[in-house]
């Protein structure tokens, strides 16, 4: 897709002169339904990305044809999907497809409760401190009402204190990206931003560990919210007591499926949940408004395009004032694809049929 100029989503992942890349999935029924995936490709990872698309053009897809399935959950054990990436972008293509097919709005279809969805923004990390704080009152200017602040060691404190006091009251999250850990230093750090009334502490260890989110959730006050990838992992989050907060994100989940799953599992357990979307091309963004509706998603979501970016659905996913409406009068997705445009910019293209 053409480079995307001055987009704060992209910058923290993006090199100086890539592109951010997706590898989109569309799926045809034998009565004509379409619909629509996409996995969104982190620093334009070409490793990642071989691997995503031969997945699916050599296992996943294959697997689909001929498929006899009732509903959009039947498809992840059916075909067995695998690559958690790949597996999100053919759910999210299931489930846009069997909504459109019968006429229902992807959101309901989901459990969704909400007529819209209150948006936050991210910031990634600037040489500059005083950089982010103009970077904040963008966001909060822009009617975002949370705001998340990617953090790392000897870029926490401070930053974290500038926008504290220029925003008393703004709700804000700190993303440490598994940057940190069980260090006397880093613990001491972490524990520290308890000062600052911070809302989530994000990913502040390895994935795998558990441990130690469960020992720094028994000193701080604040949500500690570990990195969540299968079901598996949230019931031991929740038996260890290792959190109290979960992002849910669609791509690392594997899917809609999967990630209502944990929506459930986690708004049982009293924990806070928030959406974040991702993909260039709009319909990762479009599925995580969806997902978003459900109601246990009280905190500000990462739902919406960034703004100035070229627009793939119509209408947009654009945040106005803070919101993100959710698309209840359309089947689906809720928006339309720029199919044409797709194919035209495309760079690699593969057809499976029977």
């Amino acid at each position: 897709m053409p480079q995307i100029q001055g987009c704060d989503a992209f910058r923290a992942a993006m090199p100086r002169g890539q592109r951010p890349e997706s590898i989109l999935v569309r799926l045809t029924a034998d009565d004509g339904a379409v619909g629509w995936g996409e996995a969104a490709l982190a620093g334009g990872d070409s490793g990642t990305s071989g691997s995503i698309w031969s997945d699916i053009a050599e296992r996943m897809g294959p697997a689909l044809i001929g498929l006899e399935w009732e509903r959009p959950e039947d498809v992840s054990a059916a075909a067995e999907l695998g690559d958690r990436p790949a597996a999100a972008a053919i759910d999210v293509a299931c489930w846009d497809l069997w909504c459109r097919a019968r006429g229902l709005p992807l959101a309901h279809a989901l459990g969704g409760t909400r007529t819209s969805i209150v948006t936050g923004a991210r910031i990634s990390p600037e040489p500059v401190l005083e950089t982010v704080v103009s970077r904040v009152n963008r966001a909060v200017g822009a009617g975002h009402t949370r705001v998340t602040v990617s953090i790392r060691p000897g870029w926490d404190i401070e930053p974290v204190r500038l926008i504290r006091e220029a925003y008393p009251a703004l709700a804000l999250i700190v993303d440490a990206g598994h940057a940190y850990r069980e260090s006397a230093e880093h613990m001491a750090v972490l524990e520290g931003l308890d000062a600052y009334d911070v809302l989530a502490i994000e990913r502040p260890f390895p994935a795998a560990d558990l441990v130690p989110h469960a020992r720094l959730q028994r000193l701080i006050r604040t949500a500690v919210a570990p990195d969540i990838g299968d079901i598996e992992t949230l019931d031991a989050a929740i038996s260890l007591e290792a959190g109290r907060a979960l992002n849910l994100r669609i791509g690392r989940l594997g899917g809609l499926t999967a990630a209502r799953a944990a929506h459930d599992r986690a708004y049982a357990a009293g924990w806070a949940v928030w959406c974040t979307g991702s993909g260039p091309f709009g319909i990762g963004q479009a599925a995580a408004v969806a997902l978003a509706a459900l109601p246990g998603c009280d905190l500000p979501s990462d739902v919406s395009d960034p703004a100035g970016g070229p627009a793939f659905v119509t209408p947009p996913v654009r945040s106005s004032g803070g919101v993100v409406g959710v698309p209840l009068t359309q089947p689906g997705l809720g928006h339309e694809i720029d199919e044409e445009r797709i194919v035209r910019l495309a760079s690699r293209k593969v057809r499976i049929h029977a």
